[in-house]
């Protein structure tokens, strides 16, 4: 049984946040804290995995990037979406790989959306979570010693046309859309509320706001 604090960083630049990241991962690996899920909202950037690196995939012109190390491609961050970062050490029952995890944090997040009436899946080619033909929420992690960092992102209602633009882990543009994009008006304090209620994967919470 997993028991987390929650973090609340509000606003935030990526590499603030990274920053927190990283300290709270050697802290975590310790064992000076205790597991943590951050919750913020980015100003805009597009991260750049290593695998877009890799391919030679770039941001479309207009929008900044900074490298990160957690896998996957190019993913897009700004106003109207969702970001959680678990500090997680996942060495529970059925946390033995990096996919089971995945799919644990997948599985959060389609039974989340559910409540909303939301009919969200899985698409077995790559990580995160869809709504029709079109992804919603993006998933990727860096471990060290079985210690998470970085996360998951839910585009709830994002500026039109931003994160459409960045072709995420090699996604046609237009792939990578949000909830309000869709025609589903659901803020994303109200998505937060409902996943964290939801700790079937993750367990009993913490709350703390900073």
């Amino acid at each position: 049984m997993r028991e987390f604090v929650v973090i609340d960083l509000g606003i935030i630049s990526h590499s603030d946040a990274d920053n927190i990241m990283r300290d709270m991962q050697q802290k975590r690996i310790a064992d000076d804290i205790t597991d943590t899920l951050l919750v913020c909202e980015h100003e805009e950037i597009v991260t750049v995995g290593p695998r877009a690196r890799n391919d030679g995939i770039f941001a479309p012109e207009g929008y900044d990037t900074s490298p990160v190390d957690r896998g996957g491609g190019l993913t897009w961050h700004g106003p109207g979406q969702l970001v959680l970062y678990p500090i997680f050490k996942w060495n529970l029952e059925g946390e033995s790989n990096v996919k089971a995890i995945i799919s644990l944090i997948e599985e959060w997040v389609i039974n989340t959306l559910s409540k909303f009436g939301l009919n969200a899946r899985r698409d077995e080619r790559m990580q995160g979570v869809w709504i029709g033909e079109n992804k919603i929420c993006s998933i990727g992690l860096s471990f060290l010693r079985w210690t998470s960092r970085h996360g998951l992102t839910i585009n709830c209602d994002t500026p039109p046309g931003r994160v459409e633009m960045v072709s995420g882990c090699g996604l046609g543009t237009d792939t990578t859309t949000s909830l309000s994009a869709l025609g589903y008006n659901i803020s994303r304090n109200s998505i937060l509320d409902k996943l964290l209620e939801d700790t079937s994967a993750l367990s009993r919470i913490l709350l703390e706001n900073e």
